[in-house]
């Protein structure tokens, strides 16, 4: 590499917790990055760190406070890191997260280089209702226009920012590493046993369709468990209302945020099937995962889904309705044997593009030209 390039990273939680999608890519992208001479600064929110560490693995961390609110957390936390990194010697900002769309203006006062990852329709998602979908759809905007990168993480993405904005991005999936079961008595925690449930992964949001499975699994006869792995980053009758339909069936149960990679992974491993409610864009990193872990899939019927599972050759789908979730789950209690092929066939959807390594050379790739100059094609 001819040049040793500064990148600072701002959007996500931090390094090196892993608490969702945006914290893993991180992660991942970040330790490889080092690994082929990159100078990589990660903007931590202070609230989450006891210790605070200047470096780790190579890896520069500042901590930075933040309005703690549910509106505010994200957007304060961003605006005070643009303007750290736009004071420093970085030489691209690689924002994540689409309500950092506007701050691409700081980059350009500053001069900085800058790129954004925009993973999916936040406009859309029922948790941002009235003005939340407004800001949401606004920012994606601006980001069109203030950022010199637009990284969409699928196609399906990619023609969405075309359709609305006028905008070509270029297409840099999220990744997964490939994985294989090591201590099955890890998810003895939970009194579970391997291939007796059905497995969920994902925050109580309406935007995964939480109410939509759980309803469908109490109509369906299976005597296997439902395990729902996740929760809600702040106390809201939603997940509380799930939680009370939950608790209304014996066979389902709910494990909370799992941060224990080990424990988290032996739990996709061993379940039965795993069940893809995400209903709104791009590639969800849980659905990467369950096919670099291994699992049978029953998916939401999304054009995002078929995307990442080709269509028919990984995964089954269900409608958006009690009745399908149901069928779907009847049908995989039938048929055992088709389970089984599944599983075994589910690591083969770890293609290239969904390759760790080769998402980091893309990135890096990326970064070398925009170093040389700045483009974005538009109608």
């Amino acid at each position: 590499m001819p040049k040793k390039i500064k990148i600072a990273i701002i959007g996500a939680k931090g390094y090196p917790i892993v608490y969702g999608g945006y914290d893993t890519f991180v992660k991942e992208l970040s330790e490889r990055l080092v690994k082929r001479g990159v100078e990589v600064t990660i903007y931590n929110h202070r609230s989450l760190f006891k210790d605070k560490p200047r470096y780790i693995q190579g890896i520069k961390l500042y901590y930075i406070p933040a309005i703690e609110t549910k509106a505010l957390t994200q957007l304060s936390h961003s605006f005070l890191s643009f303007i750290h990194s736009g004071l420093s010697h970085t030489d691209i900002i690689l924002a994540v997260n689409p309500a950092n769309g506007p701050f691409g203006i700081l980059a350009k006062l500053f001069g900085k280089k800058c790129m954004i990852n925009m993973d999916g329709m936040e406009w859309d998602r029922p948790k941002w209702k009235g003005f939340g979908a407004r800001y949401f759809y606004f920012a994606a905007r601006m980001a069109t226009k203030l950022y010199d990168r637009i990284i969409n993480d699928s196609e399906e993405m990619r023609k969405t920012y075309w359709e609305l904005f006028g905008c070509e991005s270029k297409v840099i999936a999220y990744g997964a590493a490939i994985r294989y079961s090591e201590r099955k008595e890890l998810i003895k925690k939970w009194d579970l046993k391997p291939e007796k449930y059905y497995l969920v992964v994902g925050r109580m949001i309406p935007d995964n369709n939480l109410d939509l499975i759980i309803n469908g699994f109490m109509l369906s006869e299976t005597k296997k468990n439902l395990v729902i792995v996740g929760d809600s980053g702040f106390k809201d009758d939603f997940a509380k209302n799930i939680r009370d339909l939950g608790g209304k069936d014996s066979r389902i149960i709910f494990t909370g945020y799992v941060t224990d990679q080990n424990e988290l992974a032996e739990l996709y491993h061993n379940s039965y099937v795993y069940i893809h409610g995400h209903e709104f864009g791009g590639t969800n990193p849980t659905l990467v995962k369950a096919l670099a872990y291994g699992c049978a899939i029953l998916a939401l019927d999304t054009r995002f889904s078929r995307e990442v599972l080709q269509d028919e050759r990984f995964g089954k789908y269900f409608g958006k309705s009690n009745e399908d979730i149901t069928a779907a789950i009847q049908s995989m209690e039938q048929s055992p044997k088709e389970v089984r092929n599944m599983k075994g066939v589910s690591r083969n959807g770890i293609i290239a593009k969904y390759d760790w390594d080769n998402i980091t050379d893309q990135y890096v790739s990326e970064f070398m030209t925009l170093i040389g100059h700045s483009s974005r094609e538009k109608k």
